[in-house]
């Protein structure tokens, strides 16, 4: 495995925003990315984010955001190096509380609302539809490679997903359908002192609104569709599309959100065990988490 070059990148921005030295410290470090505070010689301090493909072009996504008018850290460089992205972007110091679910709907309303940008992938009904298919794409190359072999039941339950999928995906470009953040969690709406901005735009998508909405309250828990219920009552009470809490698919919107954010998820997981991580002694926790997930698809699609 490649060992990241984040020093390098941080020479690289240091040289591109005119510093010379700087002290690094850690705030959040992963396998594929990382967040650390930097202090310059003048006491003056950045945020310095690395990460990996796919998570590599966060930067344009980000400009694209505070371009449009969407409260997001500004980014002050940006370097790309071996397939790592490099960011320097505003510390915005410490949050002064969590964010709470009308911090959240407040938030989803001005993105949702923000025109889309043609540099954004898009998630339509067809790539919606054809989410459960690619994951039995990722599942062949997995067994290919004698991985996952006691795994199907995920091929069952994808089989049956992707029988459903053209009826079930519905509704997919019903309003909201625009900007997707894709990783909204409480975690990524930092409260300051001047107000809120949002983070973490590295997987930001054109698509359906609700998915958001319904990554919202997290997947560690079971899905709860009655609390999605009322935080999409709460999103169109604050200026949301009042088609936020139409039936799509032949579903409420709250199941049908929870279902598709669901399988967007394993979709991702599976992409993640084959091609990003591609680690074998990751794949008890991911078919674990797949497993879990897929129980919740059937259920919500009503599948």
């Amino acid at each position: 495995m490649t060992t990241n070059p984040s020093a390098e990148l941080l020479d690289n921005l240091l040289t591109a925003t005119g510093q010379t030295t700087a002290v690094r410290e850690e705030v959040r470090v992963w396998s594929m990315s990382g967040v650390e505070r930097v202090t310059f010689p003048d006491g003056t301090t950045a945020i310095f984010k690395y990460a990996k493909k796919p998570f590599d072009s966060e930067d344009q996504a980000l400009r694209l955001a505070h371009t449009l008018g969407v409260p997001v850290p500004q980014v002050h460089a940006s370097a790309v190096l071996d397939g790592w992205l490099g960011m320097l972007m505003d510390d915005l110091g410490p949050s002064v509380r969590e964010a709470d679910d009308l911090d959240g709907v407040a938030a989803a309303v001005v993105l949702h609302g923000t025109r889309t940008a043609p540099p954004l992938p898009v998630l339509n009904q067809d790539r919606l539809r054809a989410l459960p298919t690619r994951a039995l794409e990722h599942l062949e190359r997995l067994r290919k490679a004698d991985r996952w072999q006691d795994a199907d039941d995920v091929e069952d339950a994808l089989d049956r997903i992707a029988q459903a999928a053209e009826a079930r995906s519905a509704g997919a470009t019903l309003e909201p359908f625009g900007w997707v953040h894709s990783e909204f969690h409480p975690t990524s709406l930092h409260i300051g002192e001047r107000g809120w901005r949002l983070l973490d735009f590295a997987r930001a998508f054109t698509g359906p609104g609700l998915l958001d909405l319904a990554s919202w309250h997290g997947t560690i828990e079971p899905p709860h569709p009655v609390r999605l219920r009322v935080f999409l009552e709460q999103y169109v009470t604050a200026g949301g599309t009042p088609d936020a809490l139409a039936p799509r698919g032949g579903l409420a919107a709250e199941n049908w959100a929870l279902g598709w954010h669901r399988m967007w998820a394993v979709e991702w997981f599976m992409a993640q065990s084959i091609r990003w991580i591609n680690d074998p002694a990751t794949d008890p926790a991911y078919i674990k988490a797949v497993r879990r997930h897929l129980t919740d698809v059937l259920h919500l699609l009503e599948i």
